[in-house]
């Protein structure tokens, strides 16, 4: 079979050729003389099955197998004429013409996606200046001062007065929406923190100034986009009774203090403290200096001056990712317009296009640099990784990581813990 395949640039290859007839029909003769051997069918013993009648039965499918067969094996001669390895190729090779002819032929067109070569060139100059990180006495002291805060124990008020920002409350409240009790807005004992927000917005406010065996109806609107779809949005009554007031006792900053709260040091003291609380502060200060400043300024610096060729079925798969992603925040009135107007969806494909070529290239960069500095992350740190922020939010480990598993999140997971490690690797290097 005669083609001609091309190199289009270092990422993207074309192939052309015509699957002529009698390739076709050897292919379907072979297909149908195998399933001939296998094949039941009544009135023929098994493996004696007229390939004519095999043919009859299932010419359309056994003709749609011999063509899948000439276009295996179109693909394989041609990935040879171009010197293009199989793991190489990113994705699927795209058919993007095939043309039945009236002799039996068929004209095809196969474009292939390939790793593109990256060419890191001087990439440590463009690392930006790393600042030092510096810890004052005073965010220590602060530190030390809201761990002592929490950790002090709740000590009813000695005197009664009237409740206030900063109290916590023991309450008991009934719920009510259109003067019917609902599900979950129940509770007696209820310690609540005045000033924590953790409430329903405005019903701490409400709680603020009431006096001991006070009750009160406290009424609030639930959020429009309340995790409850049932109550989002609803006006509400809480008959809410005030039981108690206490607030943080007093905490001595001592050797003791220490001890608790540094649990596997064997001999735990303030100075000690003091030093970890500064390496805490420190870690913090340089993840949101790095991650707001400086890995976004790496990160175009790379884009910007390392050029390549950029395979055009990740480039395309980006663009429509981000267009999916603006089409989905369009109101429903937006999209049933949008939807007849196939010149502005259009543009939109193309405004998408700029910032998906710089992500592309960001993440074959990053893919590159990461080889380059022999990082790796591993899958079962990936999976550490999810346990830890399901356990956090509550959810089920198990549930979260199947679900990520489904959907196809865990490489893209992967790649982001990948470019954070050797980036701030790269950081770090700049700042020693």
């Amino acid at each position: 079979m005669e083609f001609n395949a091309k190199k289009i640039d270092n990422a993207n290859a074309v192939v052309t050729a015509t699957l002529d007839k009698e390739t076709l029909e050897k292919n379907l003769d072979k297909l149908a003389k195998q399933a001939a051997k296998t094949m039941n069918i009544q009135g023929f013993r098994k493996g004696k099955v007229p390939v004519s009648v095999v043919k009859q039965r299932h010419g359309e499918q056994l003709k749609q197998d011999a063509q899948s067969e000439a276009l295996r094996a179109l693909v394989q001669d041609a990935l040879k004429e171009l010197k293009i390895d199989n793991k190489d190729l990113i994705g699927e090779p795209a058919i993007t013409k095939f043309d039945e002819k009236e002799d039996g032929s068929i004209d095809v067109e196969i474009k292939f996606s390939c790793k593109p070569v990256v060419d890191l060139g001087d990439y440590e100059a463009l690392i930006p200046e790393v600042k030092a990180i510096e810890v004052t006495d005073e965010e220590i002291d602060e530190r030390i001062d809201q761990m002592a805060k929490s950790s002090a124990p709740l000590e009813k008020i000695k005197r009664k007065r009237m409740a206030r920002k900063g109290d916590f409350v023991v309450i008991d409240f009934e719920g009510y929406i259109d003067g019917e009790k609902f599900n979950g807005g129940t509770a007696n004992d209820h310690t609540l923190e005045l000033g924590s927000n953790s409430f329903i917005p405005g019903f701490e406010d409400q709680i603020i100034g009431m006096k001991y065996d006070e009750t009160k109806d406290v009424v609030v609107n639930f959020p429009n986009k309340y995790h409850a779809a049932e109550l989002a949005g609803k006006e509400a009554t809480f008959k809410v009774t005030l039981k108690e007031i206490k607030e943080k006792g007093e905490t001595v900053i001592d050797d003791a203090f220490a001890a608790k709260v540094l649990p596997n040091e064997k001999e735990a003291t303030v100075e000690l403290l003091r030093e970890k609380v500064a390496e805490q502060i420190k870690a913090e200060k340089k993840a949101k200096y790095y991650n707001e400043e400086l890995k976004p300024a790496f990160l175009e610096a790379l884009v910007d001056n390392i050029k390549m060729d950029l395979p055009e079925a990740v480039l395309e798969q980006e663009i429509n990712n981000s267009l999916n992603n603006d089409l989905r925040a369009l109101s429903e009135e937006e999209f049933e317009k949008l939807k007849e107007d196939k010149e502005a969806i259009e543009k939109m494909r193309e405004d998408a296009r700029p910032s998906a070529i710089d992500s592309v290239k960001a993440t074959f960069i990053v893919d590159a640099l990461a080889k380059e500095q022999n990082v790796d992350v591993s899958d079962q740190e990936v999976t550490q990784v999810l346990y830890y922020e399901a356990m956090q939010m509550g959810q089920d480990p198990q549930a979260l990581i199947k679900q990520y598993q489904e959907n196809g999140y865990l490489p893209a997971i992967k790649m982001s813990m990948i470019e954070d490690r050797v980036i701030t690797k790269l950081l770090d290097s700049k700042a020693k």
